[in-house]
């Protein structure tokens, strides 16, 4: 889908590569070996993305590092783009039909940063008559890709408007932080 928004499959890839690990720094030679493309067009998008400001650039020793710069003023919408294109919602997208009836399916934004979470804190949320062990599948795979456990919940329709109605601060926490939604509409979700 990202194609016909983005045309150039090198700087697709590149914006993966970093919203996919935003708390790290490539080196060119790096970026050609995780993305796969050749070296001319891979420096010719980062020389284009750090014009722009999105990539900051710092030279150490011999070698030039890039880093996403987190007040780049649209930031937040590529995390936001890049989430759903995760190993994760990638899964989540292939296998929905098995998922069941997905009403929401819900992801922090704390997991697109890689920000640990507390232990009473949850990176998706799915609401639905879910088939639990197919969704369970699927993080686990994920949690082999994301390097730590992904804690998540599954709640029926009904479960979860008794619990928002009822201030659940559990709940509640979810809601009000950052998130990006994979299935379903936030506003629908928040009434």
């Amino acid at each position: 889908m990202l194609e016909h928004i983005i045309p150039s499959k090198a700087r697709r890839k590149i914006l993966q590569l970093f919203f996919h690990n935003p708390n790290e720094s490539f080196y060119l030679r790096k970026i050609v070996r995780d993305i796969d493309e050749e070296v001319n067009a891979v420096k010719r998008e980062l020389d284009i993305l750090s014009s722009s400001k999105l990539l900051n650039k710092e030279k150490r020793l011999n070698k030039i590092f890039y880093s996403l710069n987190r007040s780049f003023i649209f930031y937040d919408e590529f995390l936001r783009i890049f989430t759903k294109s995760t190993f994760l919602a990638d899964n989540i997208y292939k296998n929905l039909a098995k998922l069941g009836k997905c009403k929401f399916i819900v992801v922090s934004s704390k997991f697109a940063k890689q920000i640990p979470i507390k232990e009473d804190e949850i990176y998706l949320l799915i609401v639905g008559i879910i088939v639990v062990p197919e969704i369970s599948s699927i993080v686990a795979e994920a949690e082999k890709q994301f390097g730590r456990e992904i804690n998540y919940t599954v709640m029926t329709e009904e479960e979860f408007a008794f619990r928002k109605k009822n201030n659940d601060p559990f709940i509640w926490r979810f809601l009000k932080q950052p998130k990006v939604m994979l299935v379903g509409s936030e506003d629908d979700m928040l009434k």
